[in-house]
């Protein structure tokens, strides 16, 4: 194991009035503080090689649980051992000295690291080709923004060859292009096998990221386990009003601590058969797998109005979750009103078996909501779309929005709510999840 945490626990004085403090000092033995528990008896280990997600709302001790594995916070009680050297990204400027230049914390940032002053000079080339701040390396980093920050503090941690890559959020900072960019050196990095410890708000990261996921609230480990598993455990308790909240909060609670084994999530694909490849002149008809089951759904709480019913359709109106690549369907659902709600909408999605989502739509702009639905009416949603996906298995998503009172929220909306497989076929040619070209023209230049 790289990394053993063992019934540790992080403390926080809390003093109401500044003098409070001294009297502390003074006194000793008297109490003059509040005490805020921001980790309680947090037990996990992890593996060499492993990538781990860590999720929870703000608040839940996740950047408390880094800096202690980072040594930057010692425990109040509990052990930790890490083990290797460890690169980390905790909060933005953690390791760097702003009145330095970027190129003297880049040699500050090495060192406490762990590597020698010629082992930076050695890299530093290709730490600097990576930060791609041009000549921003010789000014002040207070002058930097945001975004300098994290590609300078990740080009160094990177090539320092840490054995654990902690990274808390803060890649979030970056642009799109850059966070792949990153994103790709993670995957390199993994297959050298570095270990990776990862905090991200976005459940379709830790999905496609992570190997594994847990989940901390109020500093309690709630759940561990598969990511796909744990992050809907998280949505759901997420997204539901504060009593219910509370409820599944218990409920995962007494499951963790009660010894429940590691949250899996069975793949409905190994109840039914895989479809057969086919050719285009041998198509078989799409049909209907009552195996085919989605085992992932999570299921927002209520407010005002039900989504019923969700499933696919051909152009005539049969019933399928099996279909042919490049074929027409419907999305169809219902969707019944329980209270009367004013800025309605529908949406729905796609996601890959791992979470990425594919594609999207929603029935109308926020300026061009329904204004208002009386309550006991029903609406039948119908998302015609052609089927350009590649073989495999999918997932779908259906929702409602609605304001209550100043903010738009979701009424009601269901993650996974079914699943469906597209028949590979041995003529597509394109490659990828979408098929976004209709052909390919080739054509022998002469002379050449």
């Amino acid at each position: 194991m790289i990394v053993e945490a063992k019934g540790v626990a992080k403390v926080f004085p809390i003093y109401d009035k500044p003098h409070y403090r001294l009297m502390q000092m003074i006194f000793g033995g008297s109490k003059w503080h509040r005490e805020f528990c921001a980790l309680s008896d947090v037990n996990f280990s992890i593996r060499r090689g492993e990538t781990v997600g860590i999720v929870g709302r703000n608040g839940s001790g996740k950047s408390t649980l880094l800096q202690i594995l980072c040594g930057t916070l010692a425990p109040t009680f509990g052990d930790v051992h890490v083990r290797g050297r460890v690169a980390a990204l905790l909060e933005l400027g953690a390791g760097f000295n702003p009145e330095f230049t970027g190129l003297e914390n880049v040699y500050l940032n090495g060192t406490v690291l762990g590597l020698t002053r010629a082992q930076i000079t050695e890299r530093l080339d290709k730490i600097l080709a990576f930060a791609e701040i041009g000549e921003f390396i010789d000014r002040p980093v207070k002058t930097y923004s945001s975004g300098m920050y994290v590609r300078l503090a990740f080009a160094v941690a990177i090539h320092v060859e840490p054995d654990l890559l902690v990274v808390d959020e803060a890649l979030s900072v970056g642009d799109e292009a850059f966070q792949r960019k990153c994103f790709a050196r993670i995957d390199k990095l993994r297959d050298a096998g570095c270990t990776v410890l990862f905090v991200s708000h976005s459940a379709g990261i830790v999905v496609e990221l992570c190997d594994r996921a847990i989940l901390l609230d109020r500093g309690e480990v709630l759940a561990d386990g598969l990511p796909k598993a744990v992050i809907s455990r998280y949505q759901r308790m997420l997204y539901a009003p504060e009593e219910r909240a509370m409820e599944l909060r218990l409920a995962m609670r007494q499951e963790y601590k009660g010894g429940a084994p590691a949250l899996t999530v069975t793949s409905a694909t190994s109840n039914a058969p895989e479809p057969s490849q086919v050719k285009k002149h041998d198509v078989i008809e799409a049909y209907y797998d009552e195996n085919l089951k989605s085992q992932s759904e999570v299921i927002y709480s209520s407010q005002g109005a039900v989504i019923h019913d969700p499933h696919l359709e051909t152009m005539d109106g049969r019933r399928v979750n099996v279909l042919n690549a490049g074929e027409r369907y419907f999305y169809v659902y219902q969707v019944k009103f329980e209270q009367t709600i004013v800025g309605v909408r529908f949406g729905m999605m796609i996601k890959s078996i791992t979470g990425i989502e594919i594609a999207g739509a929603v029935s109308a702009a926020s300026q061009n909501a329904i204004e208002i639905v009386d309550a006991g009416k029903t609406y039948s949603l119908r998302y015609g779309f052609d089927c350009d996906l590649a073989g495999g298995a999918y997932f779908m998503n259906a929702g409602v929005l609605g304001r209550i009172g100043e903010e738009e929220t979701y009424l009601d909306r269901r993650i996974d709510v079914l699943m469906f497989k597209v028949m590979a076929s041995s003529d597509r040619l394109s490659t990828g999840w979408v098929n976004l070209v209709d052909g390919v023209t080739l054509e022998a230049l002469e002379g050449t």
